[in-house]
């Protein structure tokens, strides 16, 4: 973008061309099937996903190998036995630089290093059976530079569990609160009830009978009688983990400007 508004200024290419060239930047046409958005991270703050449920493995392949990204990628919702498929046919360079993690079925591969920032989050689940969705919000929220702190296996069918963890949140000055539920989803409304910083409720599709596909946590965690309580959609670890990083960035820009 630099080199192209220096070209600009220096008269070497009209405001037409410019512009042009700027629409060029931002998006990478991979074949009839891939626009690959360039600029996602300048232009919302977080890094670039590749959700891999109803591509192809050519896709993934060709994204994966292909694609033009200067910092970081994360390729989601990637199973373990997909990753060993596709693993052999990826560019080696692309390798040296990925780490596949099979609790949150997520690859990323970092050109660089994530920029690591002061905001911190707060992670707990209900139980071990939502850690892979809280995984998924984990690394997202890493590869955006913040760091989090988790506590799993903490819900409301042995309560006694919570109180230690949310003294260990508080004190570990957590900015945010991703609560992880599934079943009737009540996590979030009692952590809603005991703590004064932001809760994003994630439910989970843990469950059965009524409970089944993560329903009725869904529209528990929306009816929740305590206040303040911002819910994702069903398994979204990765929203969560993006609505985390959307209000730790606005945090840091008013430190960084002073209000």
């Amino acid at each position: 973008m630099r080199d192209i508004l220096n070209k600009l200024i220096e008269g070497k290419i009209s405001i037409a061309d410019a512009e042009n060239e700027l629409k060029i930047t931002q998006i990478q046409e991979m074949g009839d099937n891939v626009k690959f958005d360039n600029m996602r991270e300048e232009r919302v703050g977080v890094p670039e996903a590749v959700y891999s449920q109803g591509k192809t493995d050519d896709d993934l392949i060709n994204i994966i190998n292909n694609v033009n990204f200067t910092k970081q990628l994360m390729i989601t919702r990637l199973p373990e036995e997909r990753f060993n498929k596709i693993k052999n046919q990826l560019n080696e360079d692309i390798i040296e630089k990925s780490v596949y993690y099979k609790q949150a079925s997520i690859l990323t591969i970092n050109k660089t290093e994530p920029t690591h920032f002061s905001g911190k989050v707060g992670l707990i689940t209900a139980g071990t059976a939502d850690v892979p969705v809280a995984e998924e919000a984990r690394i997202t929220i890493n590869q955006a530079g913040y760091d989090v702190v988790t506590t799993y296996d903490v819900g409301v069918a042995g309560i006694h569990r919570l109180i230690d963890k949310i003294t260990y949140l508080l004190n570990e000055k957590v900015d945010i609160i991703i609560a992880v539920a599934g079943m009737e989803g009540a996590l979030p409304s009692v952590l809603g009830g005991l703590v004064d910083v932001p809760i994003i409720a994630v439910p989970t599709s843990t469950g059965y009978g009524v409970g089944e596909k993560g329903f009725t946590a869904l529209f528990s965690m929306l009816q929740s009688c305590a206040p303040g309580i911002a819910t994702m959609n069903i398994d979204n670890g990765y929203g969560a983990g993006v609505y985390a990083i959307t209000i730790l960035k606005q945090i840091e820009k008013r430190v960084k400007d002073g209000y």
